[in-house]
């Protein structure tokens, strides 16, 4: 009994201290603002992962529809391909496709490391060499213009040698309260040490989309929180007075699966030849010998059943997501793409019944949102459905952040949508 005790106490102890230091907030000390970067506006980008095109109509999410009616609404955002969380919050960030900057996927192999990447592993997570580009903070900071960051994906790692002056590691420990608190608190520093930039990521949406599925309840009542958690946020802020606008995104949508007649392994696959990345949507083989891609391909060209094979250097186009492409060289040397809503799943345990990862201008419900209002935009103005590469040379346009280098996004936003 003795021992249990004493097993229970360590166990808790552990416990605490893992949520301690999981909401500790990292600070470096020696940034500030410039003169010049102090008179610029205040953008906070928001992104509530797996918030679907639709939601916000669908369940009544009252806040958010009449904070977009006085500014700006997209038709619906374009996640990039594949549609996953981390790819698609890292394209908002850079501007570039997910082929572009590295982060190809949740999971995925590097077949010249020689090593997987995997959102659950924070020694990778917290690598910068595993990511590319130039996300917003880093360019922010560049330019002596301070920035902060709760959970947005890349902000825990130093890319480029640059962390954003206030950040977090990632925990769902932290309650929205304090969370809000947090950007209310960094918004009251001394003008020298404010953020000019925060971005802030909200999971709870997603949770239950996956959890449940699109259209349960459960999901109804998740968006419904998260749209009284954005009230709370924005009168929270506005009471300290500045001139702050808001950017409203998602990732990705949600499309409630077929999870009775998931996809198996296809039998053409020789495991010990090919490793093998992925699931669900995407199923990714890197050829250990290049040999045996094309017999391979052959063998499942003929065996495909609701999915689709490519092999790299033939990809559509549109997906931006082939040999050309394939900075990093991350892709795999053949690609199996199920039709919705069918997934591929090796697990035992079962799959869950809202799933994302498709290609969004086939399947409409991995289309997320877009709404901004503030003073830096027009009000009252909806356009058209747009990628979401080009969310970053907008707001670097707000902040006055100038940048040489050549992103995948357009700046065909910026006249249609600010003052």
């Amino acid at each position: 009994m003795k021992q249990i005790f004493v097993l229970l106490v360590c166990l808790l102890w552990h416990g605490l201290a893992f949520a301690q230091v999981d909401t500790v907030q990292r600070v470096i000390s020696d940034r500030y603002n410039s003169p010049a970067q102090q008179e610029k506006p205040y953008v906070i980008l928001i992104s509530a992962d797996g918030f679907r095109y639709d939601y916000a109509d669908k369940y009544d999410a009252q806040f958010l529809k009449s904070k977009r009616a006085q500014g700006i609404e997209a038709e619906s955002m374009l996640p990039a391909f594949p549609s996953k969380t981390f790819p698609n919050h890292y394209s908002i960030v850079t501007g570039l496709y997910p082929a572009s900057h590295g982060l190809i996927n949740n999971y995925f192999y590097d077949p010249q490391r020689k090593e997987h990447y995997t959102m659950r592993d924070r020694s990778k997570v917290e690598d910068g060499s595993w990511y590319g580009g130039t996300p917003l903070w880093v360019l922010a900071e560049q330019q002596q213009m301070v920035a902060a960051s709760f959970f947005w994906v890349g902000s825990e790692a130093p890319i480029q040698g640059i962390l954003p002056t206030y950040h977090y590691q990632y925990s769902e420990v932290m309650p929205i309260e304090r969370r809000i608190q947090t950007v209310v608190d960094w918004l009251n520093l001394p003008e020298d040490k404010r953020p000019h930039l925060i971005t802030f990521y909200l999971p709870e949406v997603d949770h239950a989309g996956h959890r449940y599925g699109p259209d349960a309840p459960q999901t109804r009542q998740a968006v419904l929180e998260l749209d009284k958690h954005m009230q709370m946020l924005t009168e929270a802020v506005a009471k300290t007075g500045l001139p702050v606008n808001y950017v409203f995104v998602s990732d990705h949508g949600m499309l409630k699966v077929d999870t009775e007649n998931t996809l198996p392994m296809p039998a053409a696959i020789d495991t010990a030849k090919f490793m093998v990345s992925g699931g669900g949507m995407v199923v990714e083989l890197h050829a250990k010998d290049k040999k045996a891609v094309k017999p391979t391909y052959r063998k499942l060209k003929k065996e495909a059943k609701d999915y689709q094979v490519y092999r790299k250097n033939k990809m559509p186009k549109h997906l931006h997501y082939g040999a050309k492409d394939d900075k990093y060289s991350r892709v795999g040397d053949i690609l199996l793409l199920s039709d919705a809503p069918k997934v591929f799943h090796f697990s035992s345990r079962p799959p869950s019944p809202g799933q994302h990862g498709y290609d969004a201008t086939q399947v409409k419900e991995m289309h997320t949102v877009f709404y901004a209002w503030g003073p830096a935009f027009k009000q009252g103005v909806k356009v058209e459905t747009f990628e979401n590469v080009d969310v970053y040379p907008l707001i670097a346009e707000i902040l006055g952040l100038p940048y040489t280098f050549k992103i995948d996004g357009s700046r065909h936003l910026i006249e249609k949508v600010l003052q």
